[in-house]
């Protein structure tokens, strides 16, 4: 039988993307990779990912600390702590922090796989590559796309 796994409070993996800090909370490494979870901070004013779609995976955000901004194909939703925001496969969507404060969220996705790609981002940026591209490339390889939406715009 499996045992609990405990993920002590400031230990575990840590990636850096930009000035974004990603705490890998699950993997998959124990759930079969049924589940994959992280915590993000985000400093105020900082972009997030391009807007995009995922054809694989089911992603929740639930706000920890300060304020996130939701952009998707039918407007845009302006988060607080406490708020729960669920992406089902297949809607576009990004996030970012254009207010002030630090933010915090607690990010779950299924299947687990999906930390890969922002361990592969990561090290590409440490790599100083195209980061275009480079990008687009990775996000093909975990069946997530960028879409554009006219009237929609992404800060950059």
């Amino acid at each position: 039988m499996p045992d609990v796994v405990l993920f002590e409070s400031e230990k575990g993996e840590v990636i850096k993307m930009g000035p974004i800090t990603i705490r890998i909370l699950e993997d998959g490494s124990n759930t079969d990779n049924r589940i994959g979870s992280m915590s993000l901070t985000i400093p105020g004013n900082t972009p997030g990912p391009v807007l995009h779609w995922h054809r694989m995976h089911d992603e929740t955000f639930l706000v920890t600390k300060g304020r996130i901004r939701f952009t998707t194909d039918k407007g845009i939703v302006d988060t607080k702590a406490g708020d729960y925001v669920v992406v089902p496969t297949k809607a576009i969507h990004t996030f970012s922090n254009p207010f002030e404060e630090e933010a915090v969220f607690f990010n779950t996705f299924t299947p687990a796989y999906y930390v890969d790609y922002l361990r592969m981002l990561a090290d590409a940026m440490k790599g100083g590559q195209g980061m275009q591209q480079t990008q687009k490339d990775i996000m093909a390889q975990f069946a997530t796309f960028e879409v554009e939406v006219p009237g929609v715009e992404v800060p950059k």
